[in-house]
């Protein structure tokens, strides 16, 4: 849908916050949404939401990418089956696949891939920060509140932070 008001000038994301500064993105294409249901079409989709909002140029995708694209190892209920060494051994993949990058941060659409993907980057170090999709198009558009930004990293801490207005009652 956010590609869909894109097109349409519903929604208006501005990437001209990242010229300058050209931190990297790279998108996590989740297994249930592109590779098992939707497919290449709405992977095209998301990458068109991504580099409106961040900028097509700091957009590096992982190999393989879109129905191909690996699992995260997070998903079908695996975060939460207690069987956490099993879950970072077969994530391993995904965390090479994205520090083959050297993306500064992997864009979620799924929540399950976001918290996996967080604890690889944690587990083997990889420096790199995960953020919903709706995070960065939230930035763009200049309403993503401070309260918001508690786990993006620090270069994005001050980026496009909405004025506060006191509401009346």
């Amino acid at each position: 849908m956010y590609a869909k008001w894109i097109r349409e000038g519903k929604l208006k994301p501005n990437s001209d916050w990242n010229k300058e500064l050209q931190i990297k993105f790279t998108i996590q294409d989740p297994c249930q949404i592109i590779r098992k249901t939707f497919g290449d079409e709405t992977a095209e989709n998301l990458r068109y939401v991504v580099k409106a909002a961040v900028g097509e140029e700091n957009v590096i995708d992982m190999y393989p990418n879109r129905s191909n694209n690996f699992c995260c190892g997070g998903g079908g209920g695996f975060l939460q089956s207690g069987y956490k060494e099993e879950r970072l051994a077969y994530g391993k993949i995904k965390d090479t696949q994205i520090k083959n990058t050297g993306a500064t941060y992997v864009i979620a659409g799924c929540h399950n891939c976001h918290a996996q993907i967080h604890e690889l980057s944690e587990h083997y170090e990889g420096h790199y920060h995960v953020v919903h999709i709706w995070t960065m198009l939230a930035l763009s558009l200049g309403i993503l509140a401070p309260n918001e930004r508690t786990y993006l990293g620090e270069e994005l801490q001050d980026i496009n932070v909405p004025e506060y207005i006191e509401p009346e009652y």
